[in-house]
């Protein structure tokens, strides 16, 4: 039996590869080429695009079938003409640019305009068919993209314009009109459905014979010298185990068409533009010309894109929307990172995004469709849930290295307790095909077996885009209803969701963070875009909260329209593969240059703002826009106190001490009369690891690195700078200055480093060697912070040896805890050690600051970097959290006058926006929230005329209040649960 098995599907491999695919088409004419090649710029880098309007104007030169095209990031237009004979029965033309790999996405593309500028479809190796009638005089214009193959994982220059060469690529290898033999399609189509259905079921399933042995009949029934004619006779006898029904307790499968682009990775944003027309155009045809497709498309970047530069395609599609067939899904602005991200920052991903698709396209989208990002902060519930969205879908959890994830149906709890609804699709892709190995595996390992039926495989040629074909909508029809596969229904998530929610209401709840046990080292990539994001957040938040200010008083206009342009260009900086440091040179280049012109932009706000708040005091002030403050307060000049030398600062406060080589090995806390540093430990130690990843450079940072490990303790040179030590170092082909300082009556030890790093394939962490004995500790993320367990008993807790925060992390014991602040680090390990000459632990903590991998970018972080770090002892939740503020807000002094804060809020909450109503009323938004876990009560007093105080969403659309609120026309008692968030309208006369 296994003999005659594997004789039939060698067979059928045979037959299908050599005689009936070449069947499917009979090539009728062959169409006449011309082509123009957009010019290198002057400095020797290939042209960026043109728009249709101007190449459509050029002159093209005669070309042929074979002429080479595209050096990388090069884009050439085909002009092609011909005309379809008139009796030509089912023609379409085949359009090939010579397509390097199978994949869709990674490599050439096409975009294929009529003369009159509207789209006929896209280009791909996988989709590269044109329609065509009968007697068509044909001529296009084919937009061709040189996009390279960036695999491997080997370092490349391709990733860069200004090193990818002058070369070309690609060479077309076919332009031809066909007639297309329907009844061969279709029977392979029938072929492929059977065949991978075959190889699904169980080898003793007797199903699984019957199949062999029907598709050997067929295989009889095609004489292999004439497959035209002889195709029906190969699907009679195949359709009878199509028809059959599946089984009454088949698992059920929601397909959804789908294309993940990613919004930059191996090409520029400029090239994503592009990746959306492309991937649209096949939809929208697609949709055009079936009665089932439904295809799902994210990210209001994305649809604006799509509407500012191809107008027509988008008014086509948005035709699609408002008949259901496309639909928009996600509400986010992209799909972003939600590790690093800010708490503010990660409201507006949902506010702009949501808020462009319900004004562009009438649609409020109610799941978040993050299926790539790489893990989900436990503050995402909440905000998700307060953006009124109802269900949360990835796939991405599937890539645990370590901990196989019990549930794809859930419910998932945020910090503050707020559940969503979850799945996470069993077919282990969000670039699904509907093969019957995907239809298999969705079936056979979805997790809640037994007590739910349904689940989600979001199908299409995917990361580079693509979308859904008319193959894998043909396995769709053919699986709708089939005897031994999982019923296959193409439908919206909403259908989907409502479905899975209804039958598993009471499905288990997983509390905490979605953590990745994969592609940590993401939290330390591209320090610069690192630093450009923290910055521009925090450069955001004070434009925003002293424009308000002085629009509120009268003093200047609010500049709405310059904060949501940057607003926009750093949400998109925040997308899942630019942010994490994981895309191209290019890519990163570019946003260094998107922070440095948000920078401009924001400081101007800020420098206007705090002008005409000022106004001609001469006494210097400082505006604060940290939590606390929100105003400015006149500056009091710092009294010394202590004394500095090399080997010692001391402030009266805190008593620092160096040994000769510049390493701190003392902190000794006067107040609380206790030593901060480990017996035998270190404060801002810098280590060096060897960091090579198994696969994924930018990516991961694997457990091993820490098998080696270089402390850098050999100084160049150590001097007193005023209240600062200051020591040189060099390793490598690096050097490192770190400037250590005790400020005057400050409780903390500030640190900063600058870095001329010049490694390869190295990690540089800054060590901590705290005497505080604890088993967990706390780590900032967005509105809150996340308890971790800082050892290692479960391999959950081993897996997670590299970990994100924000602005700091605390250990603590009893009553006394300790903090690390940054500026711009997200990377952290904290670690336990036993305690030398005594019982107990210490706690390490650490900060990742650089690391060198080589692919997709070979020149990361190469260069020159600043980093700001503080040590706080004493510390409890709210110290650390105002030392992480202070570090990422500092006071901008100037001369003028005292200003009061718009709104005081009272002790234990903190505000984190002020600025004016996305609606343009003028009315002010203040959001809040409550930062230690635990029950508060607050008064929020606002200092300007106000009729009213509303609870908003973060859309800022009024909520029920939950209790009677006690408001006086100023001021108003609030009631804080743990983590919770607030958001608060003051409605202005």
């Amino acid at each position: 039996m296994h003999d005659r098995r594997r004789e039939i599907e060698e067979r059928l491999a045979r037959v299908t590869e050599e005689r009936i695919e070449p069947a499917v088409y009979t090539q009728l004419a062959d169409l006449t080429l011309e082509v123009w090649h957009v010019p290198f710029n002057d400095d020797g880098t290939v042209g960026e695009p043109r728009a249709f309007a101007e190449a459509v104007g050029q002159s093209y030169e005669p070309a042929r079938i074979g002429d080479r095209w595209g050096p990388a990031w090069g884009t050439s237009w085909f002009r092609v003409t011909g005309e379809v004979p008139a009796d030509a029965v089912d023609p379409e033309v085949r359009f090939d640019l010579g397509w390097a790999t199978r994949r869709p996405g990674m490599q050439a593309e096409g975009l294929v305009f009529r003369p009159d500028g509207s789209h006929v479809k896209g280009l791909n190796p996988l989709n590269s068919w044109l329609p065509v009638a009968p007697g068509e005089r044909i001529e296009w214009y084919v937009e061709a993209a040189a996009n390279p193959v960036i695999g491997g994982y080997r370092p490349t220059g391709l990733g860069d314009n200004r090193t990818s060469g002058a070369d070309p690529l690609y060479s077309v290898s076919r332009a031809d009109i066909c007639t297309v033999n329907i009844e061969v399609r279709e029977l392979l189509a029938d072929i492929d459905v059977l065949e991978a259905l075959m190889h699904a079921l169980p080898i003793a399933d007797g199903r699984r014979m019957e199949i062999a042995y029907a598709l050997d009949r067929a295989m009889d029934a095609v004489d292999v010298a004439d497959v035209v004619s002889t195709a029906a006779a190969g699907r009679a006898e195949l359709a009878d185990l199509l028809a059959r029904p599946a089984y009454t307790s088949a698992h059920r499968i929601s397909a959804v068409g789908h294309a993940h682009i990613d919004s930059a990775w191996l090409w520029p944003v400029r090239e994503t533009v592009r990746k959306v027309a492309r991937t649209a155009a096949n939809v929208a045809h697609l949709i055009d010309t079936s009665d089932d497709l439904i295809h799902v498309m994210s990210s209001a970047q994305q649809w604006e894109w799509l509407r500012d530069h191809q107008p027509a395609l988008f008014e086509r599609v948005k035709a699609q929307v408002d008949a259901g067939r496309f639909v928009p899904v996600g509400g986010m602005w992209v799909e972003s990172d939600t590790n690093m991200v800010g708490g503010e920052a990660m409201a507006r991903q949902f506010v702009m995004g949501k808020l462009w698709m319900m004004s562009e396209l009438g649609v409020e989208c109610e799941e978040v469709w993050l299926p790539d990002s790489f893990g989900y902060t436990a503050a995402l519930p909440q905000i998700v849930k307060l953006a009124g969205f109802r269900w949360f879908l990835t796939q991405k959890i599937s890539w645990n290295t370590d901990n196989l994830f019990p549930h794809h149906t859930f419910w998932w709890e945020g910090i503050d307790g707020t559940r969503v609804f979850t799945h996470f699709p069993p077919a282990d892709t969000y670039n699904g095909t509907l093969s019957g190995s995907e239809l298999a595996r969705a079936a056979s390992n979805f997790r809640e077996k037994g007590v739910a039926s349904h689940s989600l495989i979001p199908f299409g040629y995917g990361d580079g885009g693509g979308g859904p074909t008319r193959e894998m909508v043909a396995r769709a029809r053919r699986t709708r209803d089939l005897e031994g596969s999982p019923r296959v229904t193409i439908e919206t998530p909403r259908a989907f969701f409502e479905k899975a929610e209804a039958e598993y209401a009471d499905a288990p709840v997983w509390a905490g963070e979605l953590y990745l046990e994969i592609h940590r080292g993401t939290y330390t990539s591209q320090a610069q875009t690192k630093q450009g994001n923290r910055r521009s957040e925090h450069l955001l938040r004070e434009a925003e909260l002293w424009a308000t200010t002085a629009a509120v008083r009268g003093l200047l206009d609010y500049p709405a329209e310059e904060l949501r342009a940057a607003w926009k260009t750093v949400l998109l900086q925040q997308f899942h593969d630019i942010l994490p440091g994981s895309s191209i040179a290019w890519v990163h280049r570019d946003a260094r240059d998107n922070y440095a012109q948000v920078a401009e932009s924001l400081e101007a706000v800020i420098a206007a703002s705090i002008s005409a708040l000022a106004g001609s005091g001469e006494q210097e002030v400082a505006f604060d826009a940290s939590p606390g403050a929100l105003g400015a307060t006149v500056v009091m000049p710092p009294t010394r106190s202590g004394a500095s030398s090399t080997s010692r600062l001391d402030n009266g406060l805190l008593r620092v001490s160096l040994d000769d080589d510049g390493v701190v090995r003392s902190v000794y806390d006067l107040v609380a009369e206790r030593e901060v540093i480990a017996p035998g430990g270190a404060a801002g130690l810098l280590q060096l690891h060897p960091d090579v990843p198994v696969k994924w450079d930018a990516w991961d940072l694997d457990r091993f690195y820490r098998h080696r490990v270089t402390d850098l303790t050999a100084a160049t040179s150590v001097s007193l700078d005023g209240d600062s030590v200051v020591v040189a170092r060099s390793f490598g082909s690096s050097t490192a200055t770190q400037r250590i300082t005790l400020r005057p009556w400050s409780r903390q030890v500030d640190f900063e480093t600058e870095v001329d790093w010049h490694e390869r394939e190295k990690v540089l962490k800054a060590a901590f060697d705290v005497d505080v004995h604890t088993d967990r500790a706390r780590y900032e993320t967005q509105f809150g912070h996340v308890v971790r367990p800082t050892h290692t008993n479960t391999s959950w807790d081993a897996a997670r040896f590299e970990v994100c925060a924000h602005r700091w992390v605390q250990v603590e014991e009893a009553e006394y805890g300790v903090a690390l602040a940054n500026d711009s680090t997200y990377g952290h390990d904290v670690t336990r050690h036993p305690r030398t000459g005594g019982g107990g632990t210490s706690s390490r903590v650490r900060l990742t600051l650089l690391r060198a991998p080589r692919y997709p970018d070979p020149e990361t972080d190469q260069g020159r970097h600043t980093f700001r770090y503080a040590l706080v002892p004493g510390a409890g939740v709210t110290e650390a959290a105002l030392a992480g503020y202070a570090l990422n807000l500092p006071p901008r002094v100037v001369s003028g006058e005292p200003v009061a804060p718009l709104v005081t809020v009272g002790e234990g909450a903190f505000v984190e926006a002020v600025k004016l109503a996305e609606d343009g009323s003028g009315d002010v938004v203040v959001r809040l929230y409550e930062p230690r876990g635990a029950r508060i009560t607050a008064t929020v007093t606002a200092s300007f005329d106000t009729t009213e105080i509303l609870e908003t969403d973060l859309l800022e659309r009024p909520l029920p209040p939950d209790s009677p609120r006690a408001w006086d026309g100023s001021s108003l008692l609030l009631r804080l649960g743990p983590f919770q968030i607030v958001t608060l309208r003051f409605v202005r006369p």
